[in-house]
């Protein structure tokens, strides 16, 4: 998948659990909590939804890596080609 491609489905499994969120207003930077303001249960939820998708193990200690676009991005690009 290209970087276009996983920031389309990070997205979409994020408009899923936080559907009030805009997806043309979601920045790269936006973070999770601080600024778009998931709750901890809407960002485990995220957390589930991307594993289901990408059939991916999300370890907690890895969860700062997908505190914002940009950085989930990169994060399931590595792991993806691992």
């Amino acid at each position: 998948m290209t970087p276009a491609d996983l920031r389309a489905a990070f997205i979409a499994d994020l408009t899923a659990v936080a559907p009030d969120l805009d997806p043309a207003n979601i920045g790269d930077n936006d973070h999770m909590q601080d600024d778009l303001g998931l709750d901890s249960m809407d960002f485990l939820n995220l957390v589930s939804a991307l594993h289901k998708r990408f059939g991916l193990p999300f370890p907690e200690a890895h969860y700062p890596r997908l505190a914002t676009p940009a950085k989930a991005v990169a994060y399931l690009q590595e792991m993806l080609t691992a």
